[in-house]
Order: C-alpha cells, then structure tokens, then sequence
C-alpha cells in the first residue's frame, strides 16, 4: 500500500487519491472481467499488484493478466484438503492457532518434517495453506507471516532447488504482496548453501522480508517480541507456548474451511463424502469469464 506513515494528514489525502486513481486506470486496462476473475480483481487486489509493480499500471496490468492465466488454470480456490492431506500429515505446514500482534495470520514451515516426495504436490499443498491463510484474514488485514523453524533438516530432507523456485514464483508473482514477513528462525550451516542459490531468485522487496533469528541474539530476541506475544509464540521460535501439530484436528478445521472457501468462490455447498473420513465441498464448475483485454 502507499506508505503513509509521517506524513501530514493533507499529503495523506492527496496519496489516497493518486491511489484511487490508479486503480480506475488499471481496471480500466483489464477491461471487462467475468466470474472468478472478476471477483478476484477488487479494488484491494487491484492496489496489491500496483504496489508490487511500483505503481506503474502497464506493469501492474501484465502481472496480474498472467495471475488471472494461471489461477484459471491451477484453480488453487478448488484445491481441497483431501487432495493434499497426506502432505500435511507430519505437520510441515499449517497454519497455527494464534496470530501476530497485528491479527496477521501465520503460517508454520517446518522443512525438516518432510514426508513425500512428490514435488508438484507439495507446492500444491503450500498453494492450498496460501489460500487459507488468506480465507482467514481479519477484515482489515491482508497479509500472512511465516515462520521457519529448520530443527531436523539434513542434507537428505532439504527442500529441492526447483520446488524453491516454483514456491517463490507462486508467491512474488501470483500472491504479491500476501507476505509481510518471513521469520528464519535458527537457520543450520546447512541452509547457507541453500540460501546462496535462492536468494538471488527473490526480487528486492520479497528479499527484504526475509529476516534470520538467531535465539542468543539480542536484537532477534527483540524483533520477535516486537511482533508476537511470547506468551502465545511457541517454544521452537523463542516462546513460551507449546506447539503441538495434531493431524486429524487440523483436517477437521480446514474441512470446516473447505466449506467456507466453497461459499466464498460461489461453489455448491452440497458435501460429498471422501476417503479420508471428511466431508468436503462439491466444486461446481467455473463460470465462462471473459479474457482480460490486452
């Protein structure tokens, strides 16, 4: 978003209205959306992409025609929780019971918990996690933190140079702006190797919210504390709560999102049973949209 931040209340008004401006000219360059496409591109989607294209409208434009192209294609709001589930069992990902000290949901790597080997999938299952994190915002909140905990991560169960790249294309590139911060909390020597070949993949403002704890660390110490409440923040990340991942009561809880999700994108609400013992939503087939105009 435009910052605003010491600034007088007139130059406030005149940054909000250049940013209203802004957003009339780009979606007037999409021209006519229809569906999922149009219900994706509100006014605050519109402003994530201008920001994360600096404002320039024929930038802003291209980067979101492109997320509009592969979410037609992905269709990460139709990915359910049986679909990725067994990802999920060892709690690698998820998403956590408490949130920061500004309501932003949070989100738990764990890269050590490793459990498949499927590539495609994994992302899959990260891309599922984005979408929920994002399906539980607080209203007047639009971006997740990350929290990276390395404890039992080897050689053999690091996460794969290509699966780097495709998460980090999926976010810069088609949730722009989602991600506040990342928290790499006791990074091992052997993420240096690591780090080395995938930071430079990171455009300047994603590589900006990359921040590296240390838990002897002063100034780490702080920068925790300044953004979570220890009595919340698990052990593992320098807290004083205990974060136990159990697997069957978070495939109820995003069973209970899948419905949420399913109401929110327009699907019909009717259950099917599956496999796995859960009920999810029947996904209703997508409304014809129309291309964005080039």
């Amino acid at each position: 978003m435009l910052r605003l931040w010491g600034k007088s209340h007139h130059d406030q008004e005149k940054d909000l209205q250049k940013s209203d401006s802004k957003v009339h000219e780009l979606k007037a360059a999409l021209g006519p959306l229809s569906g999922r496409s149009l219900q994706y591109c509100n006014d605050a989607c519109l402003k994530r992409y201008l920001e994360a294209r600096n404002w320039n409208v024929d930038k802003s434009k291209k980067m979101l025609e492109e997320t509009l192209t592969w979410r037609s294609t992905y269709k990460p709001e139709e990915i359910r929780w049986s679909d990725v589930a067994t990802e999920g069992e060892t709690g690698k990902v998820f998403r956590a019971n408490f949130h920061d000290r500004h309501g932003r949901t949070v989100l738990i790597l764990r890269p050590g918990k490793q459990n498949t080997t499927a590539l495609d999938n994994q992302v899959r299952h990260l891309v599922y996690l984005l979408e929920n994190a994002i399906l539980n915002l607080p209203e007047d909140q639009e971006q997740m933190v990350w929290l990276i905990d390395f404890t039992g991560m080897t050689f053999s169960n690091s996460v794969p140079i290509k699966t780097a790249r495709d998460t980090i294309n999926i976010l810069q590139n088609h949730y722009p702006e989602r991600l506040f911060l990342a928290f790499l909390y006791s990074p091992p020597r052997i993420f240096e190797a690591f780090w080395k070949a995938v930071k430079y993949l990171l455009d300047a403002k994603t590589f900006q919210k990359v921040k590296f704890v240390y838990p002897k660390d002063k100034n780490s110490v702080e920068l925790m504390s300044s953004y979570f409440d220890v009595e919340n923040l698990p052990t593992d990340f320098g807290g004083k709560a205990t974060m136990n991942y159990d697997h069957e009561e978070f495939s109820r809880l995003m069973t209970q999102d899948d419905v949420k999700s399913a109401n929110l994108w327009g699907f019909s609400d009717k259950l099917q049973h599956v496999s796995n013992g859960h009920s999810v939503a029947e996904v209703s087939p997508e409304p014809a949209c129309l291309a964005p105009a080039s």
